[in-house]
This record gives structure tokens, C-alpha cells and sequence, in this order.
């Protein structure tokens, strides 16, 4: 039934109903070698979203759940003196696995949230004083609560910038909620779900995201977006040639699953909301008036 990647994404349908544009989203994010945050109120599937996702990729999974007394170590590992050795032996934390999901992460401190930031650029972490390389793939899903829940700690703009995409699920359609409750707990159908693919195939498909053509008119049309943010008077600032950069890849990895061998400007639109919508911030004096995705996206003509 087509290749592993429609496969996955077909697994991925049965687990998380009604919501084939965000699970292609979450996708592309993956095959662009970005980290994916989800932000949403509690119990509309974040969790089963990126338990689906390593179960369906055959990756390693780790869980860290972020709280307000979680610390650097409890993430990145520790040494630890064991006498028979006569030495310290460094004890690896939960990030060196190949999918990590980070659970409410605006509950820990923003010293804790930044834990994350070396890892999520570099592929790397510094643990006193020796850096360790950490696993391929590697990929970070984050949940995050909105930010007016009691006991949150907003992300700050360093930290939401190392996030390719940020989506949100939102509630089921009727029909997706009534197959929900008529049917057996996702968490269950999740253990009978046999991989579709392995992480050797998935890097391959990783760097085959690279083959993927722009063509300049392509280019023009991305620079024309980013330039046209800049000159927008309801932002404080507009986007950095790394959001460009992560743009350009996250709509190469939306061609790539519509099995294309080129970008076309579609492509752009549909990752274009996901991708800079984190990236997009209100100017003091216009607070409340930020420009949407959408509008910019209307604003500027498909050359």
C-alpha cells in the first residue's frame, strides 16, 4: 500500500482521527529535521500524537514531564562516583533518545527550558564539560499549555525560535469524537501498530528532503514573504533568515510527501501559518493587532 511514508501517515490516520493536515504537518516538520511544538489545552491527543509518531517511525521514545522543580540534570544525565570503577560514570539522561517528548514544558523554569536549546541546535549536549553527540534522528516534540493556565513560565523568544512549526490540534469533529467513543482507547490500538518504516529508512528520506528543487521564481516568492514581514508596522520585527531557512526546508519536506520533485508555491502556503505563526511578534504599541499568517500570505502576490 504505497510507499513506507504513506503508509505511516495512513497508521497515523487510524490513531489520530480528523486530523490528517496536522499529522502531515508534524511530518514534514520530521522529515525537515525540525522539533514540533504543540500547544493546546489538555486532553486532545498531544501525548498520543507523538507516541503515535515514534511507535509508526520505529524510534526510540522518551517521556520527560516538565515540572516547576525539574532540573538541567534530571534531562542531560549525570555523573555519578561508583567506587567499584573508582571513578565518576556518566549516567545519560532521557534526551538521548531519538524522539523525546517534552510534556508541558512551560511548566519548568526558564533555566530548565534552556536544557533544551544545545540539544535541539546542535544535536548535541555539554555535561560538565564533555559533549556527547545524541542519537539520528533526533527530534524534539514539545507541548506547551496556553500560556494563561496558573503555574506557567512563557517561552521565551530564543528558545520558541529553535521550533521549526508550532500547531495546534484543537477539538475533534463530531464524527472523529463519535468514532472516539465508540471505539477502543487510542493508547491500546497503539500497541498493535507495527512500524512503517525503520530510523535508517527515515534519515534516508531526511536527506532526500535536500534533493527536493527550488526554483527561483520559488526563491522570489519566499524572499518576497519574508521581506513583506519585515515591512509590516503592526510587527516589532520581522522574520530572521534562520525562519526563512526553516520555511524553505518545511516546504521541500511538503512536496516530498505529495511526491513531488520540486516546490511549488502551494507548498509554502501550507506550511507558511505552522512555521512562522510562533515567529510573529506584536510591535508594544500595536499589542493585540499582530498580522495572521494568513493575511500576510494574502497580502503578497504568487509571482
Amino acid at each position: 500500500m504505497g510507499s513506507p511514508l504513506q503508509q505511516a501517515l495512513h497508521k497515523l490516520d487510524t490513531i489520530i482521527l480528523g486530523k490528517h493536515t496536522q499529522l502531515r504537518l508534524a511530518m514534514a516538520c520530521l522529515l525537515a529535521r525540525g522539533h514540533l511544538l504543540i500547544e493546546d489545552i489538555p486532553g486532545v491527543g498531544k501525548t498520543t500524537m507523538a507516541l503515535a509518531l515514534g511507535r509508526v517511525l520505529g524510534l526510540e521514545f522518551q517521556r520527560i514531564q516538565f515540572t516547576s522543580d525539574l532540573l538541567p540534570a534530571d534531562i542531560l544525565g549525570v555523573s555519578v562516583y561508583e567506587s567499584r570503577e573508582g571513578g565518576f560514570r556518566f549516567h545519560p539522561g532521557p534526551i538521548f533518545a531519538q524522539l523525546i517528548l517534552a510534556d508541558e514544558v512551560n511548566r519548568a523554569s526558564p533555566k530548565t527550558q534552556s536544557a533544551l536549546l544545545e540539544a535541539m541546535e546542535e544535536r548535541q549536549v555539554t555535561v560538565e564539560g564533555a559533549t556527547r553527540k545524541l542519537p539520528e534522528p533526533f527530534f524534539v516534540i514539545a507541548t506547551q499549555n496556553p500560556a494563561q493556565q496558573i503555574g506557567t513560565f512563557p517561552l521565551p523568544e530564543s528558545q520558541l525560535d529553535r521550533f521549526l512549526m508550532r500547531i495546534a490540534l484543537g477539538y475533534p469533529d463530531p464524527q472523529a469524537e463519535r468514532a472516539l467513543l465508540q471505539e477502543r482507547e487510542r493508547r491500546d490500538l497503539l500497541q498493535e501498530i507495527a512500524p512503517a518504516m525503520t530510523a535508517a529508512e527515515l534519515i534516508t528520506l531526511q536527506q532526500s528532503v535536500k534533493q527536493v528543487r527550488t526554483s527561483p521564481a520559488l526563491i522570489d516568492y519566499l524572499l518576497a514573504l519574508i521581506q513583506h514581514t519585515r515591512e509590516l508596522p503592526g510587527l516589532r520585527q520581522g522574520l530572521s533568515p534562520r525562519a526563512g531557512l526553516a520555511l524553505r526546508r518545511a516546504a521541500q519536506a511538503w512536496a516530498l510527501i505529495d511526491g513531488r520533485s520540486g516546490v511549488i508555491p502551494e507548498d509554502v502556503q501550507a506550511v507558511f501559518a505552522a512555521v512562522v505563526g510562533h515567529r510573529l511578534v506584536a510591535a508594544p504599541e500595536r499589542a493585540g493587532s499582530t498580522p495572521t499568517a494568513e493575511e500576510i500570505l494574502a497580502q503578497v502576490a504568487v509571482p
